[in-house]
């Protein structure tokens, strides 16, 4: 097998004292494989291009994705603190949320649920599909060979169905419960306030109210008819009764100006352009 670069070695040696020496020689080679990869980046591809087509014991380059024992949290945390230190000082850290579909079917996947699949479906047809549901936080980092910034995953969070939940007997979370845990750990970690960016999914009270708790900046596409209401007025003293969750409706936003009426919206289109670094599937 071929060494790592200097380059390379400096920076990998900051995950080496998460794995056992074993299991960090197999974690090289699952690198440097995925690195040199054409096409989908399965396990058997992998040691197939790094000349490992014959390895008696490939079960063990397997194993370190579905039975070693390593925290994905800590990696998780050295990781953002490397991508950090790409980031000049005058650019704010903006992290972007997302949650995707991993198609996988088949009685031991234990977590797979029915959920719609937007890559097919369209505003009139609705296509679902069975598999996993990927809570991703990646940072978008300038890179000095691209001209387009780089969204460089980080976190990825495996949000099981409900269904899956109800028979290991615990409690649901949705994608907007996990994005909560994660990024108060994310503001624990970096100890500053960063910006949070989603899609029309992710416009929730909740999640915002979290954002305003950490000092976080959430960032996301909110809908012109959406109903929003102040904040709940405090009950006075001796009044009885239930307390008030919200408090007066507020204007939609399509009527905050006399020429949305007319559909003539002041909102710009703009287009932004990323790359998303793909990751290494276990699969034969």
């Amino acid at each position: 097998m071929q060494s790592l670069s200097r380059g390379m070695a400096a920076v990998l040696d900051s995950f080496s004292h998460l794995f056992t020496l074993p299991t960090w020689a197999h974690i090289q080679v699952l690198l440097m494989g995925a690195i040199l990869c054409q096409g989908a980046r399965r396990v058997s591809s992998i040691l197939r291009v790094m000349g490992l087509s014959k390895e008696k014991r490939f079960e063990e380059y397997h194993r370190v994705l579905n039975r070693a024992k390593w925290n994905s949290m800590a990696g998780a945390k050295i990781l953002l603190g490397l991508l950090v230190q790409l980031l000049p000082e005058s650019l704010p850290i903006l992290i972007v949320v997302d949650d995707t579909i991993e198609r996988r079917s088949g009685k031991k996947i234990k977590a797979k649920g029915c959920y719609r699949d937007a890559c097919r479906s369209t505003q009139k047809l609705v296509v679902k599909c069975f598999g996993l549901k990927w809570v991703c936080l990646m940072l978008i980092v300038p890179l000095p060979w691209c001209k387009r910034p780089w969204t460089l995953p980080f976190m990825t969070i495996l949000a099981p169905s409900k269904k899956a939940n109800k028979a290991r007997n615990r409690e649901h979370k949705t994608s907007i419960d996990w994005t909560i845990i994660a990024i108060r750990v994310i503001a624990r970690w970096l100890k500053r306030a960063f910006i949070l960016i989603g899609d029309g999914g992710f416009a929730c009270i909740r999640l915002g109210h979290a954002c305003l708790k950490n000092n976080i900046i959430l960032v996301s596409r909110l809908r012109l008819d959406a109903a929003l209401y102040e904040l709940a007025p405090n009950p006075g003293q001796g009044k009885l009764g239930r307390r008030r969750e919200k408090g007066e409706r507020l204007v939609q936003f399509r009527f905050l100006h006399p020429s949305l009426r007319n559909d003539q919206f002041l909102w710009a289109r703009e287009k932004i352009q990323v790359q998303v670094m793909a990751r290494i599937t276990n699969c034969a």
